[in-house]
């Protein structure tokens, strides 16, 4: 088979293809991760490897704790929502300057990603993992303690640009310890994990409120990310070697991701996760709007539907780590996902539309259940495909491939509402035009030419 999203290792291996399903949970030992020397040709002698040493393998902590830090962005947005109003009211701000703490958040976890991730790989994972979290807790604290919303706005913006550290530094680990079929069924366990968090993030914001104001939820995420920090200090190891760290500043990092986008296939990848996630955010931001007002629906139907579709993107997250991965290959699992997804895009469209007649809120909510499950399928493959292109490289691409996400999320929200609250339709067009670009950019980018090369071919090392 034409050679498509391998590493150099399985590349230059004998066998030369992903690591079979019984050498899940096992990862490369350091001889067999260290990259050829940087600019060496292909064939060229080796740089010299350290002594192999046995593989390493997670325990049940520190999966806890990768999947607690994945879990920093739904935690940190999602347990703020329901006291929007409260703080409103508090700070007398308006409601328009008061959405702008959860922008400001949003767009630190997007930006911040471009600059811990080349951090990572140049002084190694534990350090800029420390010192994210550290700033995190110390910006979170003080947003408990903002007199205005201006600080408070600010405060948001450096609690998601430190809280993007824990994010792209999991992913980075995770590409340290796991390749190939290991690696999609640990990033299905993450999602198990983080894939919990949107939905009971708001139901503590919630009981929190009984109990206190708004800054009390800002007291309890500082008490979460100081016992994070904790157990990152104790029981997370440095996962990067020290021969696989490029001792370049910016210019180095900066031409490290230059070599990432020039690699076609890694950016097919990251664009085709990116759009995916486009769906996700649209049905994110339009669907309390679109079931309670549109449909009629109650706040506790709503309450419930979300969590409905959030356990379903959980249970397909899983088939595909524990059923899939090993069995079927990584891009046909990708591609059923991506059709999953367009499938139901379309059926919500025709549905708002008026095509099928007149419907009612169980149709809309079951396209809604299709298309979040499909996420499941689609999103763990798209990060477990680009990072098998790079090694020594996987916090800057983990950087890209989440920065992408964010941001084409960030621009695909605000369009669902153009038509105003009152219909579907831009819902549906904006979740079934992302769809057809991530499709788009899976089979133009994607596909194997015999000819090319990896990211960590010929001229280059990541």
């Amino acid at each position: 088979m034409p050679e498509r999203g391998r590493t150099t290792r399985d590349q230059e291996s004998p066998r030369g293809h992903i690591p079979e399903a019984g050498t899940a949970g096992t990862a490369p030992t350091v001889a067999e991760a260290s990259p050829p020397a940087a600019g060496a040709e292909s064939g060229a002698p080796a740089r010299p490897h350290a002594e192999p040493r046995g593989p390493r393998r997670t325990g049940l902590l520190v999966t806890l704790v990768l999947g607690g830090l994945t879990a920093t962005p739904p935690l940190a947005m999602d347990m703020y929502l329901p006291s929007l109003p409260e703080v409103t009211g508090s700070l007398h701000a308006p409601a328009a300057t008061v959405q702008l703490t959860l922008t400001a958040c949003l767009a630190g976890m997007a930006l911040g990603q471009l600059v811990v991730g080349p951090m990572s790989d140049r002084w190694g994972r534990r350090r800029p993992l420390l010192g994210g979290l550290a700033v995190y807790v110390l910006a979170t604290a003080l947003c408990a303690l903002a007199p205005g919303i201006g600080l408070l706005v600010a405060f948001r913006l450096v609690q998601g640009l430190a809280g993007a550290a824990g994010i792209v530094i999991a992913r980075a680990v995770v590409r340290d310890l796991y390749d190939g079929v290991a690696m999609a069924r640990f990033f299905s366990t993450l999602m198990l994990i983080s894939g919990v968090a949107p939905v009971v993030a708001p139901l503590i914001g919630g009981q929190i409120l009984r109990f206190t104001d708004w800054r009390g939820v800002f007291v309890v995420l500082t008490a979460v990310g100081i016992a994070l920090t904790a157990l990152v200090w104790a029981r997370l190891p440095e996962t990067l070697e020290p021969a696989d760290r490029h001792g370049g500043g910016v210019g180095e990092a900066l031409r490290a991701m230059r070599r990432l986008l020039a690699d076609r296939v890694f950016t097919g990848y990251m664009l085709a996760g990116g759009f995916t996630f486009a769906a996700l955010f649209a049905y994110i931001s339009a669907s309390p709007f679109v079931i309670q007002d549109l449909y009629g629906a109650s706040p506790q139907t709503f309450s419930l539907l979300f969590g409905v579709n959030s356990v379903g993107l959980v249970i397909a997250g899983q088939i595909n780590g524990k059923l899939l991965v090993g069995r079927v290959a990584l891009e046909k699992v990708l591609a059923t996902g991506l059709a999953l997804v367009v499938l139901a895009a379309t059926a919500l469209l025709l549905m708002s539309t008026g095509a099928l007649g007149r419907v009612g809120l169980a149709p809309v909510a079951a396209a809604l259940f299709v298309l979040m499950s499909a996420m499941g399928l689609a999103l763990p493959n798209t990060q477990t495909l680009a990072l098998m292109r790079v090694r020594h490289t996987a916090g800057s691409a983990s950087a890209l491939l989440g920065t992408s996400s964010f941001l084409v999320g960030a621009v695909a929200s605000p369009l669902v509402g153009v038509a105003g609250e009152h219909t579907a339709v831009p819902m549906a067009v904006v979740q079934l035009v992302a769809a057809l670009v991530a499709v788009g950019c899976f089979v133009g980018l994607c596909r194997p030419r015999r000819t090319g090369h990896t990211v960590n071919g010929k001229g280059a090392e990541n």
